[in-house]
């Protein structure tokens, strides 16, 4: 596990795909990474353009990047304050089952928010955590075959709003969905939250539902500009 601070984008990105490639060839064991990124728009490749709804221009003209990504889902927001997750999880080991882990992401972060007395729950068919008619937590994923080990690598993961700007939501159709807002810990909760204990029971909620131990294999941060 890396707590990694704020991260750009793209490197961000990359360093999934050395990971990823590391756990395939088998010189690297799980990782989870935990991280914030400057204010992002990204696209998956179930996202329609209708869901942004400003050019490319007018999101850099708001300090916010565009980005095509190879994740599953639609269009979602990452910026500071915001938690991202990143966990890179072979799943040959657990069944290689896609739909499993996704409750499993979401289970594991509705244990974490369990701590702060907030009741996350899910709201089929869609993918996430919510609160009520809001959702908390976006969750996107990319299961990247393995080329030397048979089954799943997983990348890309879930952004837990704790004490996100939620205004930039209003820049896009988050996720696609039209009826239903988004939230945060600190709009709950009407304070803001302390991240690195967010970061604490959120590793706490994937050992629990995973079963692996949390090893934190290296820290960095970087202090926002």
């Amino acid at each position: 596990m890396m707590r990694l601070g704020l991260v750009p984008y793209h490197e961000a990105w990359d360093m999934q795909k050395q990971i990823v490639k590391s756990i395939d060839e088998g010189n690297a064991s799980n990782q989870l990474l935990l991280l914030e990124h400057p204010h992002t728009v990204t696209m998956g490749r179930g996202s329609h353009m209708e869901n942004l709804l400003l050019t490319k221009e007018q999101y850099a003209e708001r300090g916010v990047e565009l980005v095509e990504i190879d994740r599953g889902g639609d269009v979602t927001y990452h910026g500071p304050e915001q938690l991202v997750g990143y966990p890179l999880f072979y799943l040959g080991e657990r069944g290689n089952d896609a739909h499993a882990y996704l409750r499993d992401v979401e289970e594991a972060l509705i244990v974490a928010l369990r701590h702060w007395g907030i009741e996350g729950g899910r709201k089929p068919p869609y993918t996430g955590v919510w609160v009520g008619d809001e959702k908390i937590a976006a969750i996107g994923v990319k299961f990247n075959r393995g080329r030397q080990r048979k089954g799943y690598i997983t990348s890309h993961g879930f952004a837990l709003n704790v004490n996100t700007d939620l205004r930039y939501f209003n820049l896009i159709v988050p996720c696609g969905i039209q009826q239903y807002g988004v939230t945060s810990m600190e709009k709950i909760l009407g304070e803001r939250i302390d991240m690195a204990e967010v970061m604490n029971q959120v590793v706490r909620g994937f050992s629990q539902v995973f079963g692996w131990p949390a090893v934190e294999e290296g820290e960095r941060r970087n202090e926002a500009g």
